[in-house]
């Protein structure tokens, strides 16, 4: 079902909470062995609090009009008394004490959580065949990834398992499998949404974004997580804005780009499609110099690295998380329990990052990369004085198999070419359904805009949704 559908259903009495939760866990437990959405779930955890939200409706004593609708968390959010792993196996037996702020404001308003989504070890990859529990599939095509890190989140909306998640987007994760899974998934704002409880990556970076079969559940969502937080420094004052959705677009400026030699003719035959449909609706396209972003990808994994070196310093066998307990001296603990905690990806983004953060590398490498990151977002505010938003597509191509790039990680880190220039600007952006390949493959669309204008790219995403050519149904058949 649809995010709108569940939630009318729920208002209107068509359909209780413990109802449309057993959907999901059918679903799931019909689907998820050749999806491979979750590392871990509890039916009997979720349905409990289903009874329990549909005996406060049925007492009158609702928590909110969202009260009873299921929500799926990445494993990086910490849920308490749930495992939190981060689809790593040094924390795989650690149950979180807490709860991340965004849980807490979820529970505030009744939703019924469904952790734990897969995801690529520590949101480090663009596949999902970095965890180390097992790589989720594509709905679409078993035999491609569902894009990562957020590839759980992604592929239990497109395989019918529920209708809205939460994911993290660091360089491109949450937009990026919304991509290649089909759905939407939005990246807020830098600082809009708290990071309390999100397990760390890139603090710089990283920010936890809202996944969906339905624009609804995008725009509900985000205005709920959103706000300040004692608990996150970063986090702003401004809550994101009303996200009204403005039908008419005549007259918007869209900022434009021209053609990467990366992009699958598909991918290019799409976004001219989208283009040309906006002209004639009555929008202005502007084209806009992007040459700037090529840097975008070695900017980003300096700097993402860098801080991956500083924030995974903490998992070291002695507080918590795997221990090797046959070495007794303290530095070959740490050694073994690291080099047996952590996978291949982890470990080569730690080396990176402590090598461009060591003595008389810094300012040659990790000191340059913030003065290209400071021209990145530079270009991007001149970029929204000419332009209302940006169209782009999300992902140069459309999904491709398991184990077709992971012999060549220079390959997998350009999968996000087009999305890394956003989290370092700290700019929202959002990728949009835009239809199926001549091989039933997912395109997705990215809009982006300034600050704090979620508002603009969800009214666009709208007015789009509405031209059949980009929809895209669901849930797909499963092969």
């Amino acid at each position: 079902m649809k995010y709108t559908d569940i939630r009318e259903n729920l208002t209107s009495g068509k359909m209780s909470s413990t109802e449309i939760c057993k959907i999901s866990l059918d679903r799931i437990q019909k689907v998820e062995n050749k999806v491979k959405a979750f590392i871990h779930h509890n039916p009997d955890k979720i349905l409990k609090s289903a009874q329990e939200s549909d005996l406060r409706r049925k007492s009158g004593k609702l928590k909110s009009e969202f009260d009873g609708i299921p929500i799926g968390i990445k494993d990086n959010i910490c849920v308490q008394g749930e495992k939190t792993t981060a689809a790593s196996r040094i924390l795989e037996n650690f149950t979180s004490p807490y709860n991340a702020t965004v849980i807490e404001k979820l529970l505030d308003k009744g939703f019924i959580l469904f952790p734990g989504l897969n995801m690529d070890e520590f949101a480090m990859g663009s596949s999902t065949e970095n965890s180390a529990y097992h790589t989720s599939r594509n709905p679409f095509d078993t035999e491609r990834i569902p894009g990562g890190s957020s590839g759980g989140s992604a592929a239990a909306i497109a395989a019918g398992m529920l209708s809205v998640t939460l994911g993290s987007d660091t360089g491109g994760s949450v937009r990026q499998p919304a991509s290649l899974c089909g759905v939407y998934g939005i990246k807020p704002t830098y600082g809009s949404v708290s990071r309390y409880g999100l397990i760390a990556y890139a603090s710089s970076l990283d920010q936890i974004g809202v996944l969906s079969n339905d624009l609804n559940g995008v725009r509900d969502v985000l205005k709920i997580i959103s706000g300040k937080d004692k608990n996150d420094a970063t986090s702003q004052n401004r809550v994101t804005s009303d996200l009204n959705i403005k039908t008419d677009i005549k007259g918007l400026k869209v900022g434009i780009m021209e053609e990467g030699k990366e992009w699958s003719l598909s991918v290019k035959s799409k976004y001219k499609e989208m283009i040309e449909y906006l002209k004639s609706s009555g929008a202005i396209t502007v084209s806009l110099d992007f040459s700037l972003n090529e840097f975008s990808i070695p900017v980003y994994y300096i700097i993402a690295t860098a801080e991956c070196s500083s924030n995974l310093s903490r998992f070291d066998g002695i507080r918590y998380g795997y221990r090797n307990e046959e070495k007794k001296k303290l530095e070959e603990l740490y050694l073994d329990s690291r080099s047996s905690g952590f996978g291949n990806e982890v470990k080569r983004r730690i080396l990176l990052g402590t090598f461009s953060l060591s003595s008389g590398y810094y300012d040659a490498y990790y000191g340059k990369a913030q003065k290209a990151r400071a021209m990145i977002r530079k270009g991007y505010d001149e970029f929204f004085k000419k332009v209302d938003v940006i169209l782009q597509p999300t992902s140069p191509t459309t999904a491709f198999k398991i184990g077709e790039k992971t012999k060549d990680p220079i390959q997998m880190y350009k999968a996000d070419i087009l999305t890394t220039s956003v989290n370092l600007a700290g700019v929202p952006a959002m990728s949009i359904p835009a239809g199926l390949d001549e091989n039933g493959l997912p395109i997705g669309m990215q809009i982006t805009s300034s600050f704090f204008r979620e508002d603009k790219i969800i009214s666009l995403a709208d007015y789009l949704s509405s031209n059949k050519n980009f929809h895209i149904s669901f849930p797909v058949e499963i092969k």
